[in-house]
């Protein structure tokens, strides 16, 4: 059963009233098209009965099909020769009857439709001798093919259409679901980034502001060290803020940029620590390999970020950076022998991010804090050359 609207429900019976009047005007005119000397009260009847299932043909499908039977079942009860043959009141009705069966059937209702109209034709063929000449059978019979063949390509192409419309809103959906997945890992890049170029420059501004304070009268020249330190931390933190910025608002400008850090800059990044008092020692092993620029960029913010928990959360006054360049790996190591001072700051995001950035690698990522100090070991996976 199919739920209709009110405007479907007056067009079906619309149709069907239709039908009904055609059909009786060709028996009552008389029209050219009537054929046999009939009754017109039995036509009249069976004109109006079959006209009365075409009103239900989309709303009651499977009781549609009894219109089939109404002029089978009457030329049984008073014999088919006291029945006329008609072209509105039978065969449109049927052709009407038809073509709904292959346009809006499904499944067993559309073969077991089209089955009993044939079947229905068949028994007229059979039953009624004004309709076995050859050329009223290759009339009735190409009429009703074609009339089915119309009804089901019509379906066909309402279903492909539907099922295209379908892809096109999953594939919508998944290019937003890709575009919110891009953006949401843009976010996160640009937040590792702003954390690393922030927490860097401003943990060394700090520790160098403090220990100015306290040796600004006893030690004038130390103080003013630690003034052109923080004077050169936080011009350079502005460079590469700028420089973000700049990408965030016009992506295209990258020819005026400068490179992101790298393994190349950690020279510049160490001698940096050293100013703001920390000796960090470089160890260099195996044969150094020209790394993809993401990768590149991953090390050198590992290393930043550990010498800036260093200098934020250690005791220590010296530190060392070793590099291993394996066959299939890199090893990245950063560590201090403590000891620990006393935290007195909430846990940052940098650890997690870095955890992050070695998770994109498929690295892994070990942190260890031990009496002894603090390590940072991270194992990055190489490409094959």
């Amino acid at each position: 059963m199919q739920r209709l609207s009110g405007r479907q429900w007056a067009v079906d019976i619309a149709i069907a009233v239709l039908l009904a009047a055609v059909g009786l005007v060709e028996i009552w005119l008389p029209m050219e098209s009537v054929q046999g000397d009939g009754s017109p009260v039995l036509g009249s009847v069976a004109v109006v009965a079959f006209a009365g299932f075409i009103a239900v043909r989309r709303a009651r499908r499977w009781w549609a099909l009894g219109g089939l039977a109404v002029w089978p079942v009457l030329g049984m009860v008073v014999g088919p020769g006291n029945l006329s043959l008609l072209f509105f009141g039978q065969m449109v009705p049927l052709l009407v009857l038809v073509f709904t069966i292959a346009r809006h059937g499904r499944g067993r209702y559309l073969w077991l439709g089209t089955v009993a109209s044939a079947a229905t034709v068949v028994l007229g063929d059979l039953t009624m001798e004004l309709l076995q000449s050859p050329n009223e059978v290759v009339f009735h019979w190409a009429f009703l093919i074609l009339v089915w063949l119309v009804g089901r390509g019509l379906r066909v192409f309402e279903d492909r259409a539907a099922e295209e419309a379908v892809r096109a809103h999953v594939a919508e959906a998944a290019a937003r679901e890709q575009a919110l997945a891009a953006i949401a890992d843009e976010r996160a890049r640009i937040a590792r980034e702003l954390h690393d170029i922030v927490a860097h420059s401003v943990g060394t501004i700090v520790v160098q502001a403090g220990a100015a304070e306290q040796v600004v009268e006893d030690d004038p020249e130390f103080a003013r060290r630690a003034l052109s330190t923080i004077r050169t931390t936080g011009s350079g933190a502005l460079t590469e803020m700028r420089r973000l910025v700049g990408v965030l608002r016009d992506p295209e400008r990258e020819g005026d940029l400068a490179p992101m850090p790298g393994i190349a800059a950690l020279p510049d990044l160490l001698a940096s620590a050293r100013k703001a008092g920390l000796a960090v020692v470089l160890d260099l092993t195996g044969a150094p390999c020209d790394l993809p620029a993401g990768l590149d960029l991953t090390v050198y913010r590992i290393v930043q970020e550990a010498l800036t928990n260093v200098r934020r959360h250690s005791e220590a006054t010296r530190a060392r950076v070793h590099l291993d360049f394996g066959a299939t790996q890199l090893l990245v190591e950063i560590s201090d022998p403590g000891p620990a001072r006393p935290d007195t700051e909430k846990p940052g995001h940098g650890l997690l991010g870095m955890r992050e950035r070695v998770e994109l690698f498929d690295g892994d990522l070990d942190i260890a804090a031990t009496d002894a100090g603090f390590t940072v070991r991270a194992a990055l996976p190489l490409e094959p050359t």
